[in-house]
């Protein structure tokens, strides 16, 4: 093979590895400002055949959604599969608490709100909420507490997790105006109708316990 034919090969190569690498260290979306993920995204939905195939052998699956604009690796792997030749997981799982699970759901919602409220197309249309939005979403369904700065500190430690997964993003705001977050779109692929389904009825269950508490505080 002459160095002609090898150089297609070779480049098909580079572009195949600019893709896996930026998609095993987290999402690619469309509506990234800079030049280099703008074409990550245009090359993403011209080799997608050929990137599914890659990391099929690395147990992984592509998941891209092009009307949302965003794209990920998960696990091909089904949770309850515990035969003795399960690949070791790529992609971790990652706990989480019942409060950013919580919030997980209560951003769901007002996304599912917001797309009814008029965002059936997409593109271009952002959901975004001050920190103090959040802070009034959530609040409600927590214990009351005289403390409220340490209250505090722990809502913004559970916003700063859902920020750390890649649910929210922090934008640009001037000097002395509240935070401002973007509630990103790919939260729509983790957070599915059963989910919500499931999370309500733990939501109802916990609610109660906590109006069962309030009960007996009243009756001492």
């Amino acid at each position: 093979m002459n160095r002609e034919q090898q150089q297609p090969k070779a480049d098909a190569a580079q572009n195949l590895s600019s893709l896996v690498i930026p998609l095993l260290k987290g999402v690619i979306y469309r509506d990234e400002t800079s030049a280099r993920a703008a074409g990550l995204w245009s090359t993403l939905l011209n080799l997608q055949a050929r990137v599914r195939d890659y990391v099929a052998v690395l147990g992984l699956e592509l998941v891209l959604d092009e009307a949302e604009g965003y794209a990920f690796l998960r696990s091909g792997q089904s949770d309850d599969d515990d035969s003795v030749d399960q690949l070791p997981r790529l992609v971790a799982r990652r706990p989480l608490s019942f409060p950013v699970s919580l919030l997980l759901a209560l951003l769901r919602k007002k996304l599912a709100e917001f797309d009814a409220g008029g965002g059936l197309d997409t593109q271009g249309i952002r959901l975004v909420l001050t920190r103090d939005d959040m802070v009034e979403l959530i609040r409600v369904f927590l214990p009351d507490t005289s403390n409220e700065a340490r209250l505090t500190d722990q809502l913004d430690s559970h916003i700063n997790k859902v920020v750390e997964l890649g649910f929210l993003r922090r934008m640009n705001r001037a000097a002395g105006q509240p935070a401002v977050f973007e509630v990103r779109r790919i939260l729509k692929a983790f957070v599915d109708a059963q989910w919500l389904a499931d999370f309500d009825a733990r939501l109802l269950a916990y609610k109660a316990q906590l109006d069962d508490a309030d009960r007996v505080g009243n009756d001492v």
